[in-house]
C-alpha cells in the first residue's frame, strides 16, 4: 500500500537519494579538499553506516510514502564493495520504477556490467571537463579523465541506457570546455547536462560571479548545435531539456541559482549514517538508524518519514540570499550526495 505523503507545499515524496558511503578517492576542492581530507582522514567507522538490509527495509517504507524513483550517491558509490548485492535487493523491491546511480567514473570500466547484472538501469557519470590539467585540478589529484571515458564507454556496452554525463560549470575554471563536452557526448548517444555551479556544503567557497547561468550555456551550444526546447519527462525534473534540431539527442540544463525549481522538488535525501534530509542544502537531517536499530516497527518508521516530510518547508534555493545571510552550516554533500 502506497501513503501519498505531501509537504507544507504540497509538494509529494517521489525521489530517494541515498548515500551509500561517505568515502571518495577524489578530492574535489569545493566538496573534500585534501587539505581536510588527507591520507589520514578518518570516515565513518562501518558500525556507523547502514547496512544493506537497513537500507532496503527503509527503501520500503520510502516507497509507501510514494517514492518511485532511487538514485545511490555518495561519496563515490563504486567504492562500496556489497554495491551489487545492495543494487539487486533494491531492483526487487515493488513500487521502484527508476533505479540509477551517480558515480565519479573512475571505477566503472571494470563494474559496468556487473552492475547492469544485479538490476542498475541506467546511470549518471560526473565529468566536469575532458581536459587533463582541468580535470586533474578539479579531482583535487592530478588524475586524467581517460578512465573516466573508459567508465563511460563500459556503460553503453553494458546496456545501460541512457547514460548522462553531469557537468559542474564554473566561471573561469571550465566553462571555455562546454563544446568539447557536447562534441564528445552527442555522438555516443550520451546526454550531457550542465548544472550551475552551486553554494552546497560549507568548504566551496562558492561566489555567485562564479555561475555561469544555463541561459549563457545553451546560447553557446546552440550557436553550433541548434537547440529546441523539450518538455520535462516528469513533474519535478529539474533538468530543462533541449533536443538537438536534427535528431541525434539531447542536453540538458539544471539553473538551481538563476531560475530555483523548489516548488516542484519531490527529493529525499538518506545519508551514509541513516538521517533523513529534506534538502540539498539543509542544516541537519532526522535519524533514522538509531529508533531501526532500537527495535523501531515498520509502522514506527512509516511514521517518523512521513511526519518530518509533512513538516517540510524547504525552499533554500528560493530564500538564497536571505539563509545565506545567517551564515547557517549546510550538511556537506559527500554525506548527501548530489
Amino acid at each position: 500500500m502506497t501513503d501519498f505523503v505531501r509537504d507544507t507545499l504540497n509538494r509529494p515524496l517521489h525521489d530517494l537519494r541515498i548515500s551509500v558511503t561517505d568515502k571518495c578517492n577524489f578530492r574535489c576542492p569545493y566538496c573534500m579538499p585534501i587539505d581536510t581530507f588527507g591520507e589520514n582522514y578518518q570516515f565513518l567507522p562501518k558500525p556507523q553506516v547502514l547496512t544493506i538490509a537497513e537500507i532496503e527495509r527503509l527503501a520500503r517504507l520510502f516507497i509507501r510514502c510514494g517514492v518511485n524513483k532511487v538514485r545511490l550517491t555518495g561519496g563515490e558509490p563504486l567504492l562500496r564493495k556489497d554495491l551489487p548485492d545492495l543494487i539487486a535487493r533494491l531492483a526487487a523491491l515493488d513500487g521502484i520504477d527508476d533505479l540509477t546511480l551517480t558515480t565519479n567514473g573512475w571505477l566503472l570500466a571494470d563494474m559496468a556490467q556487473t552492475l547492469k547484472a544485479a538490476g542498475l538501469r541506467r546511470i549518471t557519470v560526473s565529468l566536469d571537463t575532458l581536459d587533463e590539467d582541468t580535470f586533474g585540478r578539479m579531482n583535487g589529484r592530478g588524475y586524467s579523465p581517460a578512465p573516466v571515458l573508459a567508465g563511460i564507454d563500459a556503460a553503453l556496452a553494458a546496456g545501460l541506457h541512457p547514460v548522462k554525463v553531469n557537468c559542474v560549470v564554473k566561471r573561469g575554471e571550465n566553462d571555455g570546455q562546454i563544446l568539447d563536452l557536447v562534441r564528445y557526448c552527442k555522438p555516443k548517444g550520451v546526454i550531457v547536462r550542465f548544472i550551475e555551479y552551486m553554494d552546497v556544503g560549507n568548504r566551496n567557497r562558492w561566489r555567485r560571479e562564479e555561475v555561469v547561468p544555463s541561459k549563457e550555456v545553451v546560447a553557446r551550444i546552440h550557436a553550433e548545435f541548434p537547440l529546441a526546447p523539450a518538455q520535462r519527462n516528469y513533474r519535478g525534473e529539474v533538468a530543462e531539456r533541449y533536443r538537438f534540431t536534427d535528431g541525434s539527442g539531447e542536453i540538458g540544463v539544471i539553473s538551481s541559482i538563476s531560475q530555483p525549481f523548489c516548488g516542484a522538488c519531490s527529493r529525499a535525501r538518506l545519508s551514509t549514517d541513516g538521517k533523513l534530509v529534506t534538502c540539498l542544502f539543509a542544516t541537519t537531517g532526522m535519524d533514522l538508524r538509531e529508533p531501526l536499530r532500537a527495535g523501531a516497527s515498520d509502522d514506527e518508521l512509516f511514521q517518523l518519514i512521513a511526519s518530518a516530510w509533512r513538516r517540510r518547508t524547504d525552499r533554500y534555493s528560493e530564500q538564497r540570499d536571505f539563509l545565506e545571510s545567517l551564515r547557517r552550516g549546510k550538511i556537506e554533500m559527500y554525506q548527501i550526495g548530489g
